[in-house]
């Protein structure tokens, strides 16, 4: 906080003797007030009446609005990576005036932008998710604080660069803001035991603000950091935590990968909040996460995705099987040293478990939808900011099985294949496969050894260029512990 409070006392100084500079950030944040006075929940409604689901199945008691405080930090949100740039980093972008922001009020001045893929993948996508929990940690609903992303979106869009403001970026903060917003707003709260004190407490504080730091800003504001409550009408959802640790060998080159392949390590952790088969019509009951980081070729963190159901139906229940159908949302990001790929899409799932007997369980998933859009690399294309990617929508699959035997014994395939065309960058269309196979044996309830192999192989058809293929396969095997709570 004392660093945030001297970074402000420089900015102000800066600020204080640009008068355009000033006049900009007026009409910023004038624009953003009236914008986010459509948001609902504007008017104040009874709690009662926009209690969201997620609450009811919980079992939390509902909280109270702030609409002036979410609507603030929305600002604040947008004004502090801009300083950041303006005033630190001297980035040319944030050289903005009235000219730069009355073309870019323009409709006809959107078009897509050439950053890198770090930073259109990830970067807005993250934002989006603090644009989102302004409002969703100052007592929204999702369904309420989703039109905040697409606010502060447009908001920094058209105002805050002197760039025209980016299709691509709109659709990776909005969309990839909402997907990453709703995950971090359940862990955060989730892991913080308000019966709780003590170290413990406060390592849980701390880390539920790193996971979503305006969730944490406003715990402070509101008293709640660190007080024991005993509380009792808790989240009740669980959480299981796979926390792996081993090494990998693996090959970029379309070769041998077990005779030239290169050998690091790497670590991986998986979550599952909730539980498919329970809650699946509230939204985000269920969400998966799955990230992977470790020696590689290209960049030390290799897989970030994200699964988040958004509605769900029962298609059969018995004793012996139970047959759903899960609507999803799930954010994509791959960075290995074959390719790179980010993607956000939309799918239904049919998710069925099948008890064989009282210790052989089978669980399959089969999954279709839209990719509603896609950054794949590029061989041929080099734009002046440094971006070698194409930008296209597409439609993807899945397909998992596993079966379970004894609770000690794990085994599952898993399949997931895409296809993409171009919309932006050279003409051309994508095929994105990927295959793993996983073995798992429990040593004791929380150890386990795994061993997992596999391959991901991107494909390129061009209309003027030679087609190219990509091949990662890989071979890894890694300590797991695992955590229930």
């Amino acid at each position: 906080m004392i660093s945030t409070f001297t970074y402000f006392t420089y900015f102000c100084k800066k600020v204080s003797n640009d008068k355009s500079l000033i006049a900009i950030f007026v009409l910023l944040c004038t624009s953003m007030s009236a914008a986010a006075q459509t948001l609902p929940g504007y008017e104040q409604h009874r709690i009662k009446d926009s209690l969201p689901k997620s609450y009811l199945h919980s079992g939390l008691s509902p909280q109270k609005k702030h609409f002036g405080r979410a609507a603030g930090e929305l600002a604040f949100v947008e004004i502090l990576p801009w300083t950041f740039d303006k005033f630190l980093k001297k980035a040319d972008y944030t050289n903005i005036s009235f000219k730069t922001v009355g073309n870019n009020l323009k409709p006809a001045s959107w078009t897509w932008d050439d950053d890198n893929f770090q930073t259109n993948q990830f970067g807005h996508p993250f934002h989006g998710s603090q644009f989102y929990n302004s409002f969703r940690s100052n007592g929204y609903s999702l369904w309420q604080s989703a039109p905040a992303v697409f606010v502060g979106s447009y908001v920094w869009e058209s105002t805050a660069e002197n760039q025209p403001p980016a299709i691509n970026d709109f659709i990776n903060t909005s969309f990839g803001g909402i997907v990453l917003g709703e995950m971090t707003h359940r862990l955060s709260n989730k892991l913080i035991n308000s019966n709780r004190s003590g170290l413990r407490r406060q390592a849980s504080e701390v880390l539920g603000f790193l996971i979503n730091p305006v969730n944490g800003l406003n715990r402070i504001l509101d008293g709640k950091w660190g007080k024991v409550t005993h509380q009792q009408n808790k989240d009740s959802s669980k959480i299981s935590v796979d926390f792996d640790i081993g090494f990998r060998r693996f090959n970029a080159n379309n070769t041998n990968f077990i005779k030239n392949g290169d050998f690091g390590w790497f670590g991986h952790i998986k979550i599952l909040y909730g539980t498919p088969y329970k809650d699946y019509d509230t939204p985000f009951s269920n969400i998966a996460i799955n990230v992977e980081v470790g020696k590689d070729d290209s960049s030390k963190v290799n897989i970030v995705s994200v699964y988040g159901s958004l509605a769900g139906w029962e298609i059969e229940s018995t004793e012996k099987l139970q047959h759903l159908a899960i609507l999803s949302a799930n954010y994509d990001f791959i960075h290995n040293a074959a390719f790179f790929y980010g993607g956000q899409s939309v799918k239904i799932n049919l998710l069925s478990e099948y008890d064989i007997t009282e210790k052989i369980k089978v669980n399959t998933i089969f999954g279709a939808g839209p990719i509603l859009l896609a950054a794949i690399p590029d061989p041929y294309l080099y734009l002046s900011h440094g971006r070698n990617y194409d930008y296209g929508p597409g439609f993807s699959v899945n397909g998992s099985g596993q079966i379970t035997i004894a609770n000690r014994f794990f085994y599952s395939i898993n399949y997931r294949g895409g296809w993409m065309v171009t919309i932006n960058g050279h003409p051309s269309h994508y095929f994105l496969h990927t295959l793993s196979s996983e073995i798992n044996i429990k040593a004791s309830k929380e150890f386990s050894l795994s061993a997992e192999s596999g391959y991901f192989n991107l494909h390129g058809s061009y209309q003027k260029y030679a087609d190219v293929g990509r091949n990662y396969p890989y071979f890894k095997i890694s300590t797991r512990y695992s955590l229930n709570f």
